[in-house]
């Protein structure tokens, strides 16, 4: 999975639009090999996109659990903290 697609479900704050577009966007660039589209591909890409980005909210929006909600920053300092210990080998 690409490391820049971050889960986004059951958190505290609820995800917004611009998370999931984002990582629909991230999505899309792993599964193309396009940073940047060219002029005659950017409106499938885009359109994709779009897709991507509407099917992961029905998706969220769907999803249940009794999980209790997690936290962002105790989970972005977790995710740093396994970097740290990655990448200091």
């Amino acid at each position: 999975m690409c490391r820049n697609i971050k889960t986004l479900f059951n958190f505290e704050p609820p995800v917004t639009q611009d998370e999931i577009r984002a990582a629909s966007l991230q999505f899309v660039r792993k599964i193309t090999g396009f940073n940047k589209p060219s002029q005659a591909n950017e409106a499938v890409f885009l359109a994709a996109v779009d897709e991507v980005a509407a099917t992961s909210t029905r998706l969220l929006d769907s999803l249940a659990t009794s999980a209790p909600p997690k936290n962002r920053e105790e989970e972005a300092a977790k995710a740093k903290a396994r970097a740290a210990v990655r990448f200091s080998a």
